[in-house]
């Protein structure tokens, strides 16, 4: 089987439970792993045979924009989007990683990560 990763997309979104979370933002880092079998596309040298990077990226940038609560609930969506795009995705995973989050204490960043 092959992966193909999308890492590091990167965004400024509105997305958390607290109010100045929803006014003022915050950056987030997303990464894309999409198992597919793209043996077709590879001997062809035919991107209608793969996943478009771009598509992937797109995907991403567009169900950050729309504001949640939960990045839980954004990291579903946008699986939800590239299964929709791509039948032939045979596995997914996203991780969205929330930078300099608002909590007490010096943390990095939180993630969530689906896989289905």
């Amino acid at each position: 089987m092959n992966i193909i990763q999308v890492h590091g997309i990167r965004t400024y979104s509105f997305h958390g439970c607290l109010p100045e979370e929803t006014k003022i933002g915050g950056d987030f880092e997303i990464d894309v792993d999409l198992w597919v079998d793209f043996k077709e596309a590879a001997v062809n040298d035919d991107l209608t045979k793969t996943i478009n990077y771009c598509v992937v990226n797109e995907a991403v940038e567009k169900e950050m924009a729309i504001r949640a609560d939960l990045i839980e609930t954004v990291a579903y969506k946008i699986v939800n989007r590239l299964k929709s795009s791509y039948s032939q995705i045979e596995k997914l995973r996203v991780q969205i990683r929330k930078i300099n989050p608002p909590l007490d204490g010096d943390v990095k960043f939180v993630s969530v990560i689906v896989e289905e």
